[in-house]
């Protein structure tokens, strides 16, 4: 036990460390754009596409890229692939920390491009990977809010630190601790092979020999399912969809309220530029008022609220409150608006680790990567789909030929999207049982 919960520890401290290299450059990226390609003006139409391209070119690249990441990290242990994405996140950092022209900001954008084909997503889906091997499946949904708590928690540490660190030490700084996150990884974090789970802190959630072919319907239920192959296609995708209703239902959901989060980290920041004139420190004080709230709401008050409510009715309250958050920001009358739409994350930050404790239910213990890897497959075509739709829809409204003078319309159908989300959750667990419940397995 005490062994286990030291390499939990491990994983926490890795997931921050790359978390804080992450954000501590987040507040800055704004203004070192802008200062490359519109220098001196606070509205950029040429930021804003460049911005939803590459979102969208970083999209495509890790839908084809998670289900593969998931699938080799079931074979080859969680730690082998963790070194590959938190190694290559170093790069774009480093060219930034040498100098913020425009021809070392270009050669920042397509190296950026290029890691995070593999990077963005993937530390978290392996993190939660290395969970589900070492959680028993009743407590996954407070694990993951722990672990979206403690990167909350770097968000927090690293929109602080920005707050206080000029741009170029920022960028200093976020490449020194990207760094040593790689060298603690490869040291402290022990391997997690889903094959070893019956030696794991709690007792596995299916019967040795049995785990390679089930999956847990919604009453955790058993169903069988052939074996995945090395490479999964999408036909295993749709297969696996098929054969457990809640994991199609938790997929939908995770599309919609990704295609709306997407919407917003595309949108929200020129948004704010041109309505209100947003600084770099303005974006920090608002990066750091909502991290704090979130921090606090998944260390401290999800995992008191998973077992007398459950991540089904968690993911409904989440995503209405991501609903009315995005609502606010589309008929900001003051600068202060945002501020007050922050506190909404208390409550909407329950909905992303809810997900994945319910995905995470669905799929045996050798294939938690695997079912990982194919959310974060679908959140990332949601990622491609998000800067396609909302970016010309953004700057459309914010220059002076828009159709009629509402800012803040490609908010308003962001929060349509989160709507449909919503709604989907709350089907959740209703489809019928794909097994009798009589075929279950001990816990």
């Amino acid at each position: 036990m005490e062994k286990k919960l030291t390499a939990l520890s491990h994983l926490f401290v890795t997931v921050f460390l790359s978390g804080f290299s992450t954000i501590i450059v987040a507040p800055a990226i704004i203004d070192v754009t802008m200062f490359a390609l519109c220098p001196g003006t606070d509205e950029c139409s040429l930021a804003i596409y460049l911005s939803g391209f590459q979102q969208a070119i970083i999209g495509l690249g890790t839908a084809l890229m998670m289900p593969i990441i998931g699938n080799l990290s079931d074979q080859y242990g969680r730690k082998a692939l963790l070194t590959l994405p938190m190694t290559l996140s170093i790069i774009p950092l480093a060219i930034l920390a040498c100098n913020r022209t425009a021809n070392y900001f270009y050669a920042y954008f397509a190296f950026k491009t290029l890691t995070d084909m593999v990077c963005q997503g993937s530390i978290n889906c392996l993190a939660l990977a290395y969970l589900a091997d070492n959680i028993s499946y009743r407590q996954r949904a407070s694990a993951f809010g722990i672990l979206a708590g403690v990167t909350s928690a770097a968000y927090v540490c690293g929109t602080l630190a920005a707050r206080f660190l000029s741009t170029g030490l920022a960028f200093q700084v976020a490449t020194f601790v990207s760094l040593f996150a790689v060298v603690y990884m490869r040291i402290f974090l022990e391997e997690s092979i889903p094959a070893d789970q019956g030696e794991g802190i709690t007792q596995p959630i299916l019967k040795e020999g049995e785990e390679d072919n089930i999956i847990q319907n919604d009453d955790n239920a058993p169903t069988k399912v052939p074996p995945f192959k090395k490479i999964p296609s999408l036909g295993d995708v749709i297969y696996l969809m098929k054969n457990s209703p809640s994991f199609a239902q938790a997929a939908i959901v995770a599309f919609f309220n990704n295609l709306g989060e997407g919407g917003m980290e595309s949108s929200s920041m020129y948004y704010l530029k041109a309505r209100f004139h947003f600084n770099k420190d303005q974006f920090a004080d608002l990066m750091l008022i909502g991290g704090i709230v979130a921090t606090i709401s998944q260390l401290f008050i999800m995992p008191l609220l998973v077992s007398p409510i459950g991540d089904g009715r968690l993911l409904s309250i989440g995503l209405f409150a991501s609903c009315v958050y995005a609502i606010l920001y589309s008929i900001a009358w003051s600068a202060w608006v945002p501020y007050a739409a922050a506190a909404v994350s208390t409550v909407m930050v329950f909905a992303p680790p809810s997900l994945r404790s319910i995905a995470s239910k669905q799929a045996g213990p050798r294939e938690q990567g695997k079912a990982q890897g194919c959310i974060s497959g679908i959140i990332s075509l949601a990622n491609i789909m998000a800067p396609l739709i909302f970016s010309p829809l953004t700057s459309l409204f914010l220059s002076e030929g828009a159709p009629f003078h509402f800012p803040g319309f490609s908010i308003i159908c962001i929060a349509i999207t989160l709507m449909i989300a919503f709604i989907q959750s709350l089907m959740i667990g209703r489809a019928p049982s794909t097994s009798n419940a009589e075929n279950s397995m001990e816990v």
